[in-house]
Parts: structure tokens; C-alpha cells; sequence
């Protein structure tokens, strides 16, 4: 076996970072249902969401450890999820403009009996955006299948002025806390490797 962790996600950017990492892994992406609970807290709802995940595809793998992670874009305690089409993406884009909102990335670790999670919180302050550049920017596509409707790691990065805290976290997985806490299941990077 070439890998001694599952990684319970689909997403490329979560796959990226944890390869990038060094990490050897198997993708076994969980299909929950993501609908949040009405009123329930941001921080709530993204630690469910990345505890079922990992619960559901730890069930079928009891011997190893795996990685559920969910991310959030919150602004004024309303989640922003993945837009439903573009008009909704360049609403998303608007409603971020000129203002700092939160991005929460919740990952869980289940093996066996054993369960441990951390939630990660970075600041995102966008720049002024124009309906013109909100609209440039959603025609490219970025923004069709991402939480906020925007990729920092992408061309969205012309449209933040700074950010606060991990910017991995943003993309989809704190990498320096995912590190440690895989740490204490006992994985470690096998190899990294410059681009």
C-alpha cells in the first residue's frame, strides 16, 4: 500500500496541498448532505461538516487514519457557500467588496476509536471591486464551484487587498496545522520537493 491516509475530500485544492506537503494519501471523496441547520453557528456548521465527512469514509476504513476538512466564507455571521450560477457568484463578489470577512476550515482526523479536530480562522479584507471587474472576473470561472464564489490562490488575488492569519486555510487546508495534527496520529511528510 502507497499511501497510509485517505482523504476524505474531492476537492484538487485540499488534494494539492496535502501532496504538496509530502504526504501519501488516497482520495475517497464523502458525499454528505451539506445543508446547514437553521440558525446553527458558521464555526458549528464547517466543524460538522468536516466531522461527518471524515465519519462517513472512516467507516468503510477503520485501520487508517482519515481527513475530512470543510471551509466557510462568513461575512456578518452568513455563510457564503458555492454560488448556484453566476449571477449569484458576482452578488457573492459585491458583498465582499471593500470589506473583511472570515474564512473557517475545519478538519477532522478519525482512525478507529480516535477522533481529533481544529478549526482554523483567517481575516480576508477585499479591495473596492467594480460591478465591471466582478463581472470580468466570474466570466473567467474561477469562481463557479468556490466557497465565496473566489480563489485567493487564483486570479481573485488582484481583488484582496490582505489577509490575516494562514492562507492555506483559505485555499481549503491550514497545511502547518494539518501537519501537526496528522503528527500526532503518527504521519509524517515522506518527501517534498521545490517546483
Amino acid at each position: 500500500m502507497d499511501y497510509d491516509l485517505i482523504l476524505a475530500s474531492g476537492s484538487p485544492r485540499r488534494r494539492d496541498i496535502l501532496a504538496n506537503m509530502g504526504f501519501k494519501f488516497k482520495i475517497e471523496a464523502a458525499d454528505i448532505d451539506e445543508t446547514a441547520f437553521l440558525g446553527e453557528d458558521p464555526a458549528d456548521y464547517t466543524a460538522r461538516m468536516a466531522r461527518q465527512k471524515a465519519l462517513k469514509v472512516a467507516a468503510s476504513h477503520p485501520e487508517l487514519p482519515v481527513l475530512g476538512a470543510d471551509t466557510a466564507v462568513i461575512l456578518d455571521g452568513q455563510i457564503f457557500g458555492k454560488p448556484r450560477d453566476r449571477a449569484d457568484a458576482k452578488n457573492m463578489i459585491l458583498a465582499l467588496s471593500g470589506r473583511t470577512h472570515q474564512v473557517l476550515t475545519a478538519v477532522t482526523v478519525v482512525q478507529g476509536e480516535r477522533e481529533e479536530s481544529i478549526l482554523e480562522r483567517t481575516e480576508v479584507t477585499f479591495c473596492q471591486v467594480s460591478p465591471e471587474l466582478a463581472e470580468i472576473y466570474v466570466a473567467s470561472g474561477e469562481s463557479d464551484d468556490k466557497s465565496g464564489s473566489y480563489a485567493l490562490q487564483g486570479i481573485a488575488a488582484m481583488l484582496i487587498e490582505k489577509v490575516h492569519g494562514s492562507v492555506s486555510c483559505v485555499v481549503g487546508l491550514p497545511a502547518c496545522q494539518v501537519r501537526l495534527l496528522l503528527g500526532r496520529f503518527g504521519l509524517q511528510p515522506r518527501t517534498v520537493s521545490a517546483s
